[in-house]
């Protein structure tokens, strides 16, 4: 099944099941931004539309009604995605609107769900950088299909803690971070200096490796 036939499937079964307003804010909520993230974000790195629910009625803090883009729904996780294009969501929008959105988004944390955003802007020109943000939130909550050597899991964590740091890593980092020794640390960050996922930083002089910086590829395996 190509992309189209999955997304018509997908909408239309959704649409089945509401009625009322939930029906037609489906109808009308569900155009081109929030498709196009379908398409070029989630459809690659999924594959599938299982627990996704466009236009998701949530209720705000004063019993209003409130329709999210789109809410992934899983035993694991509440997670809310946004798609916000810079005119309503920026250059339209006055304080108490901007208060409003703030005001909202902190109440469905407290309600237990999880917050995300794309602007449109980079769903249509950077869809690889939505996909590979996607997918480290989407790392925390499943598990791969196929067996994982424990090894990978420990360098995905390093590389998290890259990330999580936002700096280059020194072995102190890693060996305080994994609890292990500090030679340990140093071996499993030339292991990954080796694939090209970090790039070793030299000391001035030349004489010792000092750090380990993050390289962009490192990104898409989480």
């Amino acid at each position: 099944m190509n992309f189209e036939e999955a997304h018509h499937e997908f909408i239309q079964s959704h649409i089945k099941r509401r009625t009322g307003e939930r029906r037609g804010r489906l109808e009308r909520g569900h155009q081109h931004a929030e498709k196009l993230f379908c398409q070029l974000v989630w459809w690659p790195l999924q594959g599938k539309f299982d627990h996704l629910h466009p236009e998701y009625e949530v209720v705000d803090w004063r019993g209003q009604p409130y329709f999210c883009d789109f809410a992934w729904l899983s035993p694991a996780v509440k997670l809310i995605i946004e798609i916000k294009g810079f005119g309503p969501h920026v250059r339209d929008m006055d304080r108490q609107k901007y208060s409003y959105e703030l005001n909202r988004e902190t109440f469905l944390v407290a309600m237990g769900y999880q917050v995300i955003s794309f602007s449109y802007d980079d769903i249509a020109h950077k869809p690889e950088l939505c996909k590979t943000l996607l997918r480290m939130v989407l790392s925390r909550y499943l598990s791969g299909a196929e067996p994982i050597q424990l090894k990978q899991v420990v360098e995905h964590e390093v590389i998290r803690l890259a990330c999580r740091l936002a700096r280059p890593l020194k072995p102190v980092d890693v060996a305080s971070h994994l609890e292990v020794s500090h030679r340990t640390a140093v071996r499993l960050l030339q292991s990954l200096q080796a694939k090209g996922l970090f790039c070793a930083i030299v000391e001035p002089g030349g004489k010792r490796i000092a750090r380990y910086e993050i390289q962009q590829q490192a990104l898409k395996l989480l």
